[in-house]
């Protein structure tokens, strides 16, 4: 319709970090397509409101590029969270540039051109990571940052050495280069400037506000603090930094969390030298975690164990049956006994009495555990105001008629079994006792081998008529005894005594 519908264009961004990356160099340089098209309205005098406020930082890490900006202040989550009111654990300071000197004599090196590396950095770097980790940093809150490829390579050969196979250490979040990782933040930043000889493509500004902002609650700056202090560019950086020593200080009593507040001191701090130090230091520390951990570990399994015995010993008798399967998967019993375990506990009795329990020597019950009682604290009188937790069921006491019943009724059985053994042994192993019994008559002279074995019963003509009689009795006897418990049954259910017969 001839009219333009566009009213505004907002562009958000930052002129103060890095430019696009430019691989051809005649672009780069000729056609100064490096410069953003933000920077490009900034030079010429568009309107522009600058960020005043920043949330990300704590107050003390804003201060190390908030110079860069006109007049950058802190937000009030900044200023009155928790997270940002209290100190790293375990390290002295916020913040901290350390020294890093050549290692075996060797500072930076350049296998290939621009393939900067620093071996002593990089175990440094590595050796605090693991530090951290022993103390209960989250791997995931840990980034390594470097301003080399070839650098960046190196530490994610050191980690995958010293900490790939093991599960205390593990991988931090992100191994790469401070051109990747601009826009990106983490919690703790470990930073590695690889250079020893010169300041190198730091001497950009932009490269190092990017550095500098990454962080949000800690920033560990591993650099030759004589090169990059002397530069004029990084001044107003290197100048806070060196607020603080260029020797480690770190404090292992400390775990992570803590709640020493930001700004105090740990009581007794310990001071790194030298690369070589922290990583015996973190060698020595790492076989104390563990051996603690391993006590830790040995404890929970002993309670573990109480817990599991204490349950078993909670079984009813019907319970005790299914006593073998595993608490865990018994959510009824799990339930039960963490009800029983929180109650205060004072002593612990025996609710079965002597009968009850059947602790003789012939007794069959070997397995069944009886339920236990536990007085709680607020009980007077153990004996006369004892009451049961109200997940035990206990049976009910049978009365004098049902126990003389039930035992006229285990003798019979009992009776009936020897009549049916007796009958079912075979005539062949009675003939084989007498033989023998006429072997030992002999030697012993009490008797002629002739009337013995005019004793021994024929095979053939089997057992007398008595022992058909008998089983004739019994099944009659079995069909009465049936009939009377199941009466009994009906009227007032199984005994204790039969159920554990």
């Amino acid at each position: 319709d001839g009219h333009n519908r566009l009213k505004r264009v907002i562009l958000i961004g930052d002129h103060h970090q890095l430019p696009p990356v430019i691989k051809n160099m005649a672009f780069q340089k000729y056609s100064n397509m490096e410069q953003s098209l933000f920077t490009r309205f900034i030079r010429l005098g568009v309107p522009a409101i600058e960020l005043d406020k920043q949330g990300r930082s704590r107050a003390s890490l804003a201060n190390l590029y908030n110079w860069r900006y006109k007049k950058l202040g802190n937000l009030p989550h900044v200023l009155n969270s928790s997270e940002y009111l209290t100190s790293n654990p375990g390290l002295s300071f916020d913040y901290q540039l350390i020294n890093v000197e050549d290692f075996n004599g060797v500072g930076e090196s350049e296998p290939n051109p621009y393939f900067y590396q620093n071996l002593g950095e990089a175990e440094y770097v590595v050796a605090v990571y693991m530090y951290m980790r022993l103390l209960g940093y989250k791997s995931e809150e840990i980034t390594i940052l470097t301003t080399y490829n070839g650098q960046k390579h190196l530490i994610r050969d050191v980690v995958k050495q010293r900490c790939g196979d093991n599960p205390v250490f593990g991988f931090p979040k992100t191994i790469t280069t401070v051109d990747r990782y601009q826009g990106s933040q983490n919690n703790y930043i470990l930073l590695s400037l690889v250079r020893t000889k010169t300041v190198g493509h730091l001497r950009d500004v932009r490269r190092l506000i990017v550095a500098m902002s990454r962080a949000r609650l800690g920033l560990y700056v591993f650099a030759r603090v004589g090169i990059f202090a002397n530069c004029y560019e990084l001044t107003p950086a290197f100048k806070q930094l060196l607020k603080h020593p260029t020797e480690l200080h770190i404090y292992p009593e400390e775990r992570f969390p803590t709640n020493r507040k930001t700004g105090d001191l740990p009581p007794s701090a310990k001071v790194i030298k030298d690369m070589p130090e922290m990583s015996k230091f973190v060698y020595d520390y790492y076989y104390q975690v563990i051996e603690k951990l391993t006590k830790e570990q040995n404890e929970l399994n002993k309670q573990k164990e109480a817990v599991e015995s204490a349950a078993h010993r909670f079984q009813t008798p019907k319970e005790a049956k299914t006593i073998d399967a595993p608490i865990e998967e018994d959510p009824e019993k799990k339930k039960n006994l963490e009800e029983t375990l929180a109650q205060p506990f004072l002593a612990i009795d025996d609710v079965g009495t002597a009968e009850d329990r059947d602790d003789s020597e012939n007794s069959d019950n070997e397995d069944v555990v009886h339920p236990i009682r536990i007085l709680p604290s607020n009980f007077q009188d153990v004996r006369d105001e004892f009451q049961p937790f109200p997940h035990v069921k206990y049976e009910e006491e049978e009365t004098e008629e049902q126990s003389s019943e039930a035992a006229a009724a285990t003798e019979q059985s009992a009776e009936m079994e020897t009549t049916q053994t007796e009958q079912d042994q075979p005539a062949e192993d009675t003939a084989g006792i007498q033989e023998t019994e006429v072997d030992s008559n002999k030697e012993a002279g009490e008797k002629d081998e002739t009337e013995v074995v005019e004793e021994i019963p024929d095979n053939d003509a089997g057992v007398d008529s008595k022992p058909v009689e008998d089983v004739e009795m019994r099944d009659e006897k079995e069909k009465e005894g049936d009939s009377e418990e199941g009466e009994e049954e009906e009227e007032c259910g199984p005994s204790l005594d039969m159920m554990r017969s």
